[in-house]
């Protein structure tokens, strides 16, 4: 047969014969696949009426001519055709073995193991299926119709959008509406009146002005339509969890990342851990996964330790309903904790609890001390055995389960969350990819061992600080009107420990309770790395239930930026990327095989092998049926017909070094590879994809967590978040090109999302524009000339609508005035130093290979309250903001040296200059006030540097005067010649 050409067919590896006419049989016209003539007429009478690989409907003659030929049979015709059938199974049955050289010549025992496992999930599935039919009909029907009324709370919605009134909108619209137009009557102005006398000043500042305007309107736009939310989880209750029957809330697993002991102490780690043990959900819905990236015994350790406190410390916090559930924050809090408390034993409860915790942190701190110093011969655990990460960049994988169903129990007998250790194999030559790579991780782990289908991630040092969190984000998740197209519900981050003043912005308000609101009107907030719900389907890659498949011939149909169809911008299908085809092509593949295998019991389980063979699964996920199977599951939960004695070994294999080899781990699915800021990435692919995303901000905040509040600590914080946004800047994910032909990211979504990129590049103006004052002050010059009255009014109404916009953000975000100079301030301190740095590092980085590591070294504080804010750590991104806060000054006393000097008519003019300069040294006070500490503790190397480069500074600029119009020296000749001396 394979030596007479002729077609065979696909499905049962015979011959596809001939029509009527002579010529080979053809079922669908748009792919030709092969398909015999036998193999057509079943799928017509299993009303599945489109082609199995392109989805096209076949032609109504050859439909017609089946439900002929079916209407004129009899009953002996029917009995030749279960023959047929018959025979034809046997067909498919020799043929799983010719179609296995995909995999293997012996054929993929994966797979074979599959197919009979699916064989034993089918004859389950059947016997269940009638069980619970014979149990229905055992149940009067009276007694029917009661069980299915539900109460009026369960048919309301589960959340609302409560969209900004108009009293409060409008106006806000309205003004940055005007400042628009100001600002292009202010650029009119400038560009038409340059400053002849310093033309190099104007024309540098005038740059300057252009990206700040530039940069302020990606900023602003996409605050246009903020909305809030509310929601209620008293009907989230009564629509899941009716009395008497099983919890149908959906599963979560939570996620908490670790890296390295002694830097994330362990304490907070299991704080962290025990505030998820004990939140307010049922136990068999919520699993925890402590990735211990590191491999250090402490954390192993100090979880086998919080494993055995948790014991203890779930049932009291749900006894007394206590907030928060983190025992080292619950019982610091300065407030009255027998507010609300009835029960009489509490107080003794609560007084035995602290002291069971006290003891509990002295065997943690016993732990720590004792790994401050490694043995030589490595660590071994208490049995002798050597520790498998002694050495923490070649290692196995390491697994292990405590509580849960099958583990331990608390101290009153009831069941425990699931509560599991992981730490990924390391091995030396292989790219492990950081944070991402260990989310990545800990995504196949769960799928393999609960498979929940939402996940939340924390950082080690958030907390849950409400212990209805995770009801809070169900209520949008759960709720079918809302929830199918969303990927993620993002939480704003709030923290503990900051100074009153916040000093730094470390609380970041401004962006969580403006910009994150004004996103979420759009198509959702971005994804900020932690207090992040999932759902675990976008993670996988596929694209949102509702969102209409492009197809492959008009994949760029419709318009990026209007959404409309292509007539609008018709030439865009020419100039899409043929990466981008391809990608959009495999993605689509992707989706129409998870399609496909929803009705996976319509087909033979031979049919099924070859299906997920076919459409190659393993080379999207990996090499793990169980892993694979377990993404057809949207609802969650360990595939039935898994063996569950080899989860644990299928577990350790879906976190081994190279199981990401040729998948689309970090490419298309999981947390995405190529930034430092791998949060940002990822949920800017999910938005690509049609995805939504939602902000939820309850009363009571959500999670807690610490934030670095002393100067140095911090300026490295934002080096790192800024050199992510560099590296996505040149990256194919660059959101000034990336996914533009698909047409599902919102115009005002990207350009949020351009604003995420590009802000470090202000670095340049803004160090360029700060530094304009002290050269006006120091060569007599300005960058403004002579105003009239038109210029005046301009320059007001400029100031004008600034403050205008900011008061109405106030007013309808309910932010404070200090929080946004604050913000205000901040973002100078960071743009003349961080970002500055982050923007030549990232360069370096990409196109160079140069990867520049900043050191920081830290002297002790001494100060009891908030005294690391005081510490002072010398690391060079201290330089620039420091060189310009000594050059503004030296300006200022030379330019009131120069004007006492040139008597009162040069008064006038220094005012501006002056008021230009304070504007810098107001906005770096923060930044000199960190430098000098309490007790003006500076490093002697920052002010030895910073003088330096400012006198050299001062002293180039009086000889080289590059911003001055020259003189010209023929000019002066005949001027001295023409004087009679």
């Amino acid at each position: 047969m394979m030596q007479s050409g002729d077609p065979i067919c696909n499905t049962c590896g015979e011959q596809v014969g001939f029509n009527a006419n002579g010529d080979p049989f053809v079922a669908c016209h748009e792919c030709n696949f092969p398909i015999c003539k036998a193999c057509f007429d079943e799928e017509i009478k299993e009303d599945r009426k489109v082609c199995m690989r392109c989805g096209v409907p076949y032609e109504e003659n050859l439909l017609d001519d089946v439900e002929a030929k079916a209407n004129r049979s009899t009953m002996a015709s029917h009995l030749n055709e279960s023959q047929d059938v018959g025979l034809h199974a046997r067909h498919i049955s020799s043929i799983s073995t010719v179609d296995s050289e995909l995999n293997d010549e012996s054929g993929n025992p994966i797979w074979k193991n599959r197919v009979e496992s699916w064989k034993d999930k089918k004859s389950r599935k059947k016997k269940t299926a009638a069980a619970k039919a014979e149990k229905e009909a055992q149940i009067p029907p009276e007694q029917q119709m009661e069980e299915k009324q539900q109460s009026p709370d369960a048919a309301e919605p589960l959340s609302i959008l409560i969209p900004l009134s108009k009293s409060k909108l409008a106006p806000y619209r309205t003004v940055i509406i005007m400042r628009l137009i100001i600002l292009g009557l202010f650029f009119h102005y400038r560009v038409t009146h340059p400053v002849d006398s310093a033309f190099g000043l104007w024309l540098t500042s005038v740059i300057c002005e252009i990206w700040f305007a530039f940069s302020w309107v990606l900023d602003q736009f996409p605050k246009w339509s903020p909305v809030d939310r509310e929601t209620f989880i008293d009907r989230l209750s009564a629509r899941f969890e009716r009395e008497g029957e099983p919890s149908e809330l959906a599963a979560v697993d939570f996620f908490v990342s670790t890296v390295d002991p002694l830097k994330e102490p362990p304490l907070i780690t299991a704080n962290t851990v025990l505030s998820i043990l004990a939140l307010d959900y049922p136990v068999d819905k919520v699993s925890c996964y402590v990735s211990d990236d590191g491999a250090a015994m402490l954390s192993f350790e100090s979880l086998v330790e919080t494993a055995d406190f948790a014991r203890k410390w779930v049932p009291f916090c749900k006894k007394f309903s206590i907030e928060p559930r983190a025992p080292e924050f619950y019982f610091s809090q300065k407030i009255d904790y027998l507010k609300d408390k009835v029960q009489p034993s509490f107080v003794k409860e609560r007084r035995a609890m602290k002291r069971d915790y006290e003891e509990y942190k002295v065997r943690i701190n016993a732990l720590v001390a004792k790994a401050q110093k490694t043995p030589e011969e490595g660590w071994a655990m208490q049995d002798g055995t050597p520790w498998p990460g002694n050495n923490s960049r070649d290692h196995p994988g390491m697994i292990q389960v405590f509580l849960g169903h099958s583990g331990a129990c608390d101290i009153e007998g009831n069941e425990l969350p699931r509560l599991v250790y992981v730490s990924r194999e390391k091995r030396p030559g292989y790219q492990h990819h950081k944070k991402a790579g260990a989310e990545n991780a800990l995504v196949r782990v769960s799928a393999v061992l609960t498979n929940a289908p939402y996940i939340l991630n924390l950082d080690c040092d958030h907390y849950v600080n409400n212990s209805k969190a995770v009801r809070e984000a169900m209520c949008f998740l759960m709720d079918p009107q809302v929830g199918r197209d969303v990927c993620y519900v993002q939480f704003p981050q709030r923290f503990d420990g900051i100074d009153r003043s916040d000093r730094y912005a470390n609380r970041n308000t401004v962006f969580f309770d403006v910009n994150m609101k004004g996103l979420d009107g759009i198509q959702g907030p971005v994804y900020v790395g932690t207090g992040c719900v999932f759902n675990r389907q976008a993670l996988y890659g596929y694209g949102p239930p509702t969102m209409p498949n492009l197809s492959k011939n008009n994949s760029s149909s419709s318009c990026s930026w209007c959404g409309c169809c292509s007539c609008c911008c018709p030439a865009k299908k020419a100039t899409k990327d043929p990466s981008e085809l391809y990608r959009d092509a495999k993605r689509e593949e992707l989706d129409a095989a998870i399609f496909n295998l929803k009705e996976i019991d319509n087909y033979d389980e031979y049919e099924r092998s070859m299906l997920i063979s076919q459409m190659s699964f393993e080379k999207t996920f990996g090499l793990s049926s169980v892993f694979i199977e377990s993404t057809l599951l949207e609802n969650g939960g360990v595939p039935e017909s898994v063996n569950s004695s080899t989860l644990i070994k299928e577990a350790i294999h879906v976190i081994s070094c190279g199981y990401e080899e040729k998948t689309e781990w970090g490419k298309e699915i999981g947390w995405i590879y190529g930034s430092v800021t791998e949060d940002i990435l990822t949920g800017f692919k999910m938005h690509c994809r049609g995805w939504r995303s939602l902000y939820c901000m309850p009363l009571r905040p959500c999670f807690k967590g610490s934030a670095p509040i002393n100067l140095s600590d911090r300026l490295h914080q934002v080096l790192r978040w800024a050199l992510g946004s560099v590296e996505i800047f040149l990256s194919r994910h660059c959101p000034l090109w990336y996914g533009c032909g698909a047409g599902r990211l919102k115009w005002l979504q990207r350009m949020a999302y351009i604003n995420t990129i590009v802000y470090p590049f202000t670095s340049l103006p803004l160090i360029a524009y700060c530094s304009l004052p002290a050269i006006c002050l120091l060569t007599g010059k300005f960058i403004i000339p002579t105003l009239s009255n038109l210029a005046s009014i301009l320059f007001l109404g400029l100031f004008m609508s600034i403050i205008a916009t900011s008061v109405l953000e106030l007013r309808w975000s309910g932010v404070s005035i200090e929080d946004i100079w604050r913000n205000e301030q901040f973002w100078v301190i960071g743009g003349v130093s961080a970002h500055l740095f982050a923007v030549f590092q990232g360069f370096l980085k990409m196109l160079a290979g140069v990867d520049t590591n900043f050191t920081v070294t830290s002297k002790a504080a001494e100060d009891a309250d908030f005294g690391e804010l005081y510490m002072i750590k010398w690391t060079t991104l201290l330089i620039p903001p420091t060189s310009l806060i000594i050059i503004n000054i030296v300006g200022v006393v030379a330019g009131f040296s120069d004007a006492l000097n040139k008597g009162y008519e040069a008064w006038g003019p220094l005012f501006g200059k002056v008021f230009f300069a304070f504007w810098v040294i107001l906005h770096l006070y923060p930044f000199l006030k960190g430098l000098m500490g309490r007790q003006n503790r500076t490093p002697t190397i920052v002010v030895l540097w910073s003088v330096l480069l400012a006198s050299v500074f001062s002293l180039v600029w009086v000889k080289i005067n590059p911003f001055v119009s020259p003189v010209d020296s023929n000019a002066v000749t005949q001027s001295c010649i023409s004087i009679d001396c």
